[in-house]
């Protein structure tokens, strides 16, 4: 399902109002929320309406956990980091425990950090794969999602749950969750703003199917739902059905 917003804020109002919603939902029927964040910018303005009256007091904290999709191999304090973003956005203003906050490490080496996120995903889920109630996503110019990189060896992955990857055009490296752990959420919710989004947009979702280019299309959930939240400008060379949400 595709869902169109005017403009950042009221897509970013909207998204935060979904994560309270799904977040009261699981605690009210499972007990525990646990859901996946995503970095980048324009989950931004959505984890801070999340730390906020009214959204903050909604929410029963105490039942939800937090991940993250990927991470940048660096220091969790570095202006790089995907949760060192989320930290001064959301978590510094959420009464949250140290064990309800699930970062991916910054280990030696960045195999190191993904064994350890794994051990971490196992010993929280049990022996089965992760199931997200809700995961959110973004989507890169370039067609990827998550660290699901144009043509990587990880978008063939299918057993790790959480892969290290070398960007050599960067001399960087990532770690990042895999397909098969994505595609187990309940709900995976993508975030995409602005014009300079439009193209890819199109390509992924009204384009010729093309994963190894375009990873975002490998998301399809297995046994769960799959919303897109976009706003006008990143929506404007779409031509397909869609909903369209105003502001008042």
């Amino acid at each position: 399902m595709l869902r169109v917003y005017d403009d950042q804020e009221a897509l970013s109002l909207a998204a935060a109002g979904l994560f309270a919603e799904e977040a009261r939902r699981a605690v009210e029927e499972r007990g525990r929320c646990d859901a996946l964040l995503s970095g980048g910018e324009t989950p931004r303005r959505c984890y801070q309406l999340l730390g906020q009256p009214p959204l903050r007091d909604s929410i029963p904290w105490h039942g939800v956990h937090l991940f993250w999709g990927d991470e940048r191999y660096v220091p969790h304090d570095s202006p790089l980091s995907n949760f060192g973003m989320a930290r001064a956005a959301l978590l510094d203003h959420l009464p949250l425990d140290a064990a309800q906050i699930h970062p991916i490490p910054y280990a030696a080496t960045p195999r190191q950090s993904a064994r350890a996120y794994e051990r971490e995903l196992r010993g929280h889920f049990g022996c089965n794969p992760p199931r997200f109630q809700l995961a959110l996503l973004g989507l890169g110019d370039d067609g990827h999602t998550a660290s699901l990189l144009p043509g990587s060896g990880v978008l063939r992955e299918r057993s790790r749950w959480v892969r290290e990857l070398y960007l050599a055009d960067r001399d960087s490296w990532r770690v990042t969750l895999t397909t098969p752990v994505l595609n187990q959420a309940a709900l995976v919710v993508f975030l995409v703003s602005g014009s300079g989004k439009a193209a890819v947009l199109h390509e992924v979702l009204e384009g010729a199917s093309d994963p190894q280019r375009l990873p975002a299309q490998l998301i399809a959930p297995s046994r769960g739902r799959l919303l897109w939240l976009v706003d006008r400008e990143a929506a404007r060379l779409l031509s397909g059905e869609r909903e369209e949400i105003h502001s008042n």
